[in-house]
């Protein structure tokens, strides 16, 4: 009697897991992913485009050629950016390969590559970046 009991809670226990992990399963493929939007039309630009390897970069044109660019990061390092033939340049109007100059503020969405560089896959010229409030401690 005491082994059929066991092994009813055993079955009952393995059923209402596997409903709650289906459950859960299921709510979670229901969920819309959300973004945090802080940069206007740059981020919803970009939220297309954020997959796996993919990343953004905001700072300013330190050097520039029709191939590549190289832009001078918030945090004072640079980073070098290919420019893709297929890659879209916007700023309030359509723009070209040809308005990306030394001290353009730029927001780029791109792939990472091997060698540490990026591909664009979208360029924001003079981007608009909403200042994150600042907390004061409580004292």
């Amino acid at each position: 009697m005491k082994n059929k009991q066991l092994i009813i809670t055993i079955v009952l226990i393995l059923v209402f897991s596997a409903a709650g992990f289906y459950g859960g399963l299921k709510y979670q493929q229901n969920k819309k992913p959300t973004f945090t939007r802080q940069f206007g039309n740059a981020g919803r630009a970009g939220q297309n485009q954020l997959r796996a390897g993919a990343r953004n970069i905001n700072g300013e044109i330190i050097s520039a050629d029709s191939k590549s660019i190289t832009v001078k990061l918030t945090d004072g390092s640079s980073k070098i950016v290919v420019l893709s033939d297929s890659v879209t340049i916007n700023k309030a109007e359509a723009a070209t390969k040809e308005d990306l100059k030394v001290g353009e503020k730029v927001m780029i969405f791109g792939q990472d590559n091997s060698d540490g560089s990026v591909t664009a896959q979208n360029i924001q010229l003079n981007p608009i970046i909403r200042a994150l409030p600042t907390q004061t401690p409580n004292q």
